[in-house]
């Protein structure tokens, strides 16, 4: 896992996912979106979650998609 989205998995069954980009406002680069969609999967079958939480770090959710990967 990246640096970029951090998991942590509390004793009561809340998983708490963070994208933790805070310079560029969360924005999610294309590695973060197939990164997100692992960590899911990986707790949907996990017997010891509950719920997920998605945050961001810094004072924001997410910007969206990091266009700056985009190709021109």
């Amino acid at each position: 896992m990246s640096n970029d989205i951090l998991l942590r998995v509390e004793p009561d069954g809340i998983a708490v996912v963070t994208l933790n980009r805070p310079a560029k406002r969360n924005a999610v680069s294309l590695a973060m979106w197939r990164e997100l969609g692992t960590i899911f999967a990986d707790l949907a079958r996990r017997a010891d979650v509950r719920v997920a939480v998605l945050t961001g770090a810094g004072g924001h959710f997410c910007a969206g998609a990091d266009i700056s990967e985009f190709a021109t």
